[in-house]
């Protein structure tokens, strides 16, 4: 699948210091070794609506990361997919009337134009699950054949033979393993909280025939009224959802790839279960290091589409907002952390761009070294993009107290461009 186009990324003097970065699996800050070549997968979109600010924020968390490697001079290999074949998104086209393909086609091609705005890089592999289906297919044969995977008979009118992944078998597989996976190695929650989460995100832990409630699905067997693909042994259907993943990253990525991300709502049952597969299937870790955005609200309130509470890119671009402000609205939040947006917090944002691009121009002479310096400072630091913004603040507001006349430019030059190469924001 074609993706967007990425802007040119300006070169700098100089190069990031180590990366530190919050793992969620081992629950605290390592250290990104610097072996010259990075991968990430970040898990895309399901398109069956526009890209809200959850979206939004997610992705230029890890455009941060993509940046800031990219700075310490490291080769980066990203690899993003498209859930263009799910639930959720039939059930939408049916709602709407709409043929699921062209739903699909068109809110693909709004986010894509939501992220070019947004000046996030865009993936080497842009890779949707429809054209994925024959590299999945085989995945799950295998785990069937050695018996990490299992059909289940069909009840109330469900159709025989859909398939689910054995999570007790598959973690009894790898427990001689270093560093093998078990059901809650990723997430680290408990059982009842494991459950709780996979019947709110997907899952169907009361699904008659399954030898154990967490086991998720891989293969749904065809329905009528539901788009499916050949599947070899298994029959007619589609993949499900963390198979998907599991599979695209393993194509096209090392084995295991540097860091695995999203946002903090798929570390289960998601990545979880992404894991298991991929460790099933290979023997390997699927990555290296799992690293998650929080989540964002609307005023307090958590956004989603269920509650009809979205704040949409697509709309704010329509009504004439700037992209860099929406931008800077997101960097003042560190990633990690649970935020609202509020119109407040957006007026700062423009406030923000405005003075910032009013005192590039007033550049001091020697001031960009150091402000370069401590922006780096900071992104290396578990991609602390706050404590870059106040760095930011504090030279714009030394700059226009300095006044006209004092502007040097080269060091507005070197200042413009370390904030668009460092933050993905054009003064």
């Amino acid at each position: 699948m074609k993706s967007w186009i990425s802007r040119p990324v300006p070169q700098l003097p100089g190069s990031m210091p180590a990366l530190r970065l919050f793992d969620t699996a081992k629950g605290g800050l390592v250290t990104l070794e610097a072996t010259g070549e990075q991968s990430m997968y970040v898990c895309g979109i399901t398109p069956y609506d526009a890209t809200h600010m959850g979206h939004a924020a997610s992705y230029v968390a890890f455009d941060l990361l993509n940046r800031a490697w990219r700075d310490g001079r490291q080769q980066v290999a990203y690899v993003q997919n498209v859930t263009d074949v799910d639930d959720p998104l039939l059930e939408r086209a049916t709602a709407t009337g709409v043929d699921w393909r062209e739903l699909a086609a068109s809110q693909i091609e709004l986010f894509q134009t939501d992220m070019e705005a947004l000046n996030v890089l865009a993936p080497d592999n842009y890779v949707g699950a429809v054209e994925a289906i024959p590299l999945i297919v085989p995945a799950i044969e295998s785990l069937v054949q050695r018996g990490l995977a299992y059909r289940v008979s069909g009840t109330a009118g469900e159709p025989d033979g859909d398939v689910y992944y054995d999570v007790e078998a598959a973690g009894k597989h790898s427990a001689e393993a270093h560093d093998a996976w078990t059901l809650g190695s990723i997430s680290g929650l408990s059982d009842a909280e494991m459950l709780e989460l996979f019947a709110e995100r997907g899952g169907d832990p009361g699904r008659a025939g399954k030898r154990q409630a967490l086991d998720p699905l891989l293969w749904r067997v065809a329905r009528d009224g539901e788009p499916s693909w050949p599947g070899g042994e298994l029959g007619e259907g589609r993949p499900g959802w963390h198979i998907e993943c599991t599979v695209i990253a393993q194509r096209y990525l090392p084995a295991p790839f540097t860091v695995q991300g999203g946002g903090s709502d798929l570390v289960f049952p998601h990545h979880e279960m992404g894991a298991g597969h991929a460790y099933s299937l290979t023997g390997v870790p699927l990555a290296k290091h799992f690293a998650h955005a929080g989540m964002v609200g609307l005023d307090g309130e958590k956004m989603s589409k269920s509650k009809g509470n979205l704040v949409l890119v697509s709309k704010l671009r329509a009504a004439g907002e700037d992209p860099a402000a929406i931008r800077l609205a997101i960097l003042a939040h560190h990633y990690r952390s649970d935020w609202s947006w509020t119109d407040e917090g957006f007026a700062e944002a423009k406030d923000r761009l405005r003075t910032w691009r009013a005192a590039v121009e007033l550049a001091p002479a020697g001031s960009a070294g150091p402000v370069l310096a401590e922006m780096r400072a900071a992104l290396s630091d578990d991609l602390n993009a706050p404590r870059a913004l106040s760095t930011m603040d504090a030279w714009a507001a030394a700059a226009l107290a300095a006044g006209a006349g004092t502007g040097s430019a080269a060091d507005a030059a070197l200042v413009g461009d370390a904030v668009d190469a460092l933050l993905g924001v054009e003064l």
